[in-house]
């Protein structure tokens, strides 16, 4: 039975679809106006198993994380790049954004687009069913504030913007728990991120003013653009409907954020908007909250340009239980590959022993596989525990690397290890990546040490395997040849 903690009713629950064997997810996307952080990509990564394991379970799902390319953040960055290129005597009508078309905010935002693809490729982070931009779905934004206008749930203040009458939702902080019983008459917040200490009514459509730029469309609801908590509601209501299974983000978003979209979307169709919600902690690197003043923020490539590899990085992200809080360290990048190159020599192992061709089985290699992959299993089935799942797997990995010292696998039983492997990878995704291959110059240098070995030149050998290891080829003498393995 399968069972996620779900955050508005704070209890384990069974998973149970609407419409099984579909399910719709919804996950909060980046805002792309910076490089996404570790931090970031813990979520991503996260919500990436989640969505293997109910695959891995026979699910058929779809997708849904949206890319929020207009709001403050973005907006701000725009402008000052217009700002920076008109000091350098570029003329305003060269790079002025215009409505509806926003080519300027397009050209600013999408390096951060192919940037979060680009790593998402590297963490072998399946790729969602759609990818919607909130620029190209201002008229369903603009519907569906309409309707809130219509309904009564939204006003026009004096600006000309529109705000969530918050008091109007009578089950307004359902979600996060806390109650707008604070909510001053007539107080409103314009911008679109704030506190939880911050009650007021927030801006579904905003006027626009001189801190917008030529960041702007021309609506039916005026000159303008969207607040950022609408942007959600009507994009994943467009692709999965009024209602759908799964919602996932980050703590942080609870509130304001996802109470915020509860609000829009269930006032507008009068339906419960999402069944299951789900949330991960934070990520805290080396013990500290991760800060650019401290020095420890990271984007993706900051990791990588310190020459570890993304299996390393998508095992760690991976390997703490969702909720609970991430502790990111170096050492911990270091335990993540060794982890790997683990099941990646028990592989190894097994391949050589399918090609032994050994005749028979073993029954304590077939109880070690089914114990494996089923406390894999179990494990995930209460709420996604990633840490007693791989504690599974790893015992598997003992126990058959202990019958192997002493005799070797036979072929059956070899192959049946192999496709559990690969079962356990479909969901873990740390195995399954292009295999790096050697260059013809390391391929020279592997047959040149061959030769000086056999002659006995053991000095020029250890040279070559020097050699080869500074260019990144790790070399192991077995009984069966050499081996090699590109860092």
């Amino acid at each position: 039975m399968l069972k996620f903690h779900n955050t508005m009713s704070r209890k384990l629950e069974e998973f149970v679809p609407l419409e099984s064997p579909n399910v719709g997810i919804y996950t909060c996307g980046p805002t792309v106006y910076a490089f996404a952080h570790i931090g970031n990509y813990r979520a991503y990564v996260w919500e990436d198993l989640l969505c293997r394991y109910l695959r891995f379970k026979g699910f058929d799902v779809t997708q849904v994380m949206n890319l929020t390319d207009v709001d403050d953040k973005t907006i701000r960055g725009a402008n000052e790049q217009v700002r920076a290129r008109h000091s350098d005597n570029h003329t305003q009508s060269d790079d002025a954004l215009s409505g509806n078309a926003s080519p300027l905010l397009d050209k600013y935002t999408a390096r951060y687009k192919d940037a979060f693809f680009a790593d998402i490729a590297a963490l072998n982070i399946v790729r969602a069913a759609v990818y919607p931009e909130a620029t190209k779905h201002i008229a369903e934004m603009v519907e569906l504030v309409q309707t809130l206008m219509d309904k009564g749930f939204g006003y026009r203040s004096d600006d000309g913007s529109i705000y969530y009458s918050i008091a109007k939702f009578k089950e307004y902080g359902k979600l996060s728990g806390m109650r707008p019983d604070r909510l001053l008459a007539g107080a409103r917040i314009r911008h679109d991120e704030y506190d939880k200490d911050e009650w007021a009514d927030f801006a579904l459509w905003k006027a626009w003013d001189e801190s917008d730029g030529d960041v702007f469309w021309e609506t039916a609801l005026g000159k303008g653009r969207p607040g950022w908590h609408v942007e959600c509601s009507a994009m994943s209501m467009k692709y999965l409907g009024k209602t759908f299974d799964i919602h996932t983000g980050g703590e942080d978003n609870i509130f304001p954020h996802h109470e915020n979209e509860i609000a829009q979307s269930e006032a507008a169709t009068g339906a419960p908007f999402v069944k299951y919600w789900l949330h991960c902690a934070h990520l805290i690197v080396e013990g500290r909250k991760m800060s650019k003043s401290l020095g420890n923020y990271f984007t993706l490539r900051d990791i990588l340009d310190k020459d570890y590899g993304p299996m390393a990085v998508r095992y760690l992200l991976m390997s703490t239980h969702y909720r609970q809080q991430l502790n990111f360290t170096f050492d911990g990048l270091d335990a993540s590959q060794s982890a790997i190159d683990r099941l990646l020599e028990f592989k190894t192992m097994l391949e050589d022993s399918v090609d032994k061709k050994l005749p028979g089985t073993d029954r304590k290699v077939t109880d070690s596989i089914n114990d494996g992959l089923g406390g894999f299993k179990e494990s995930l089935d209460d709420d996604l525990n990633i840490s007693a799942a791989l504690g599974a797997v790893f015992e598997m990995v003992r126990a058959i690397n202990k019958i192997a010292a002493g005799d070797c696998i036979t072929r059956a039983d070899a192959e049946t290890a192999l496709e559990t492997l690969a079962k356990i990878d479909s969901v873990i995704g740390v195995l399954e990546t292009e295999q790096k291959e050697l260059t013809d110059e390391m391929r020279g240098l592997i047959a040149d040490r061959e030769s000086a070995r056999k002659s006995k030149d053991f000095a020029k050998a250890d040279e070559i395997r020097e050699k080869l290891l500074q260019m990144g080829v790790e070399l192991k003498d077995t009984p069966d040849g050499t081996k090699w393995k590109i860092k």
